[in-house]
C-alpha cells in the first residue's frame, strides 16, 4: 500500500449529500415527493417553530455543470433555457409513467419525455417548492 498524498490527509470524508429545501407549502411538498414520487421517509423532526422530514432519494451525486453545458441540457430536454442554478434529477424506471403520475399530482410538465444524445429518456417538470425536476431512465430500451 502506498503512502497517502499529504494533501489528502486533512481532506474530510463525505458520507452523504443532503439537499435541503425550504417549502412554503410543507404538506404539499411532502405529499408530492414522499407520497407521489415515492421517496421513503427516513426521519421526521419538529421544533416549536416547524417541521422537517428527511426523504431517502437513493444514491446521491453532485453534478456540477458550467453555464454552457447547463444551457445544452435545457435545450435537449426542453428546447430552451429554463432551469435556475439548481435542478434535481431523479432516475426512475419509466420516465413517461412517472411524468404522468407527478403531473396528476400537481407538477407542471415543462417538457415531455425526450430521448437525449446520451441515450436516456428525460422529462422536465416544475415541482412543489419551486424545484425544477428532471426525470430520467438510463436504459435506452425504455419506451417513450
Amino acid at each position: 500500500m502506498s503512502n497517502p498524498d499529504p494533501a489528502d490527509v486533512d481532506r474530510p470524508v463525505v458520507h452523504q449529500l443532503r439537499v435541503v429545501v425550504t417549502a412554503t407549502d410543507y404538506d404539499q411538498a411532502i405529499r408530492f415527493y414522499r407520497d407521489t414520487l415515492g421517496l421513503p421517509e427516513e426521519a421526521a423532526f419538529s421544533s416549536p417553530d416547524g417541521r422537517v422530514v428527511i426523504l431517502d432519494a437513493g444514491r446521491a451525486t453532485l453534478e456540477i455543470a458550467d453555464p454552457g453545458h447547463a444551457a445544452f441540457i435545457d435545450e435537449v430536454e426542453v428546447g430552451r433555457r429554463v432551469a435556475g442554478h439548481i435542478r434535481l434529477a431523479f432516475e426512475v424506471d419509466d420516465t413517461a409513467a412517472a411524468t404522468a403520475r407527478l403531473a396528476a399530482a400537481g407538477a407542471s410538465v415543462v417538457a415531455p419525455p425526450v430521448r437525449t444524445p446520451w441515450q436516456s429518456l428525460n422529462s422536465r417538470l416544475e415541482g412543489p417548492a419551486g424545484l425544477q425536476l428532471t426525470l430520467f431512465a438510463e436504459d435506452s430500451r425504455v419506451a417513450g
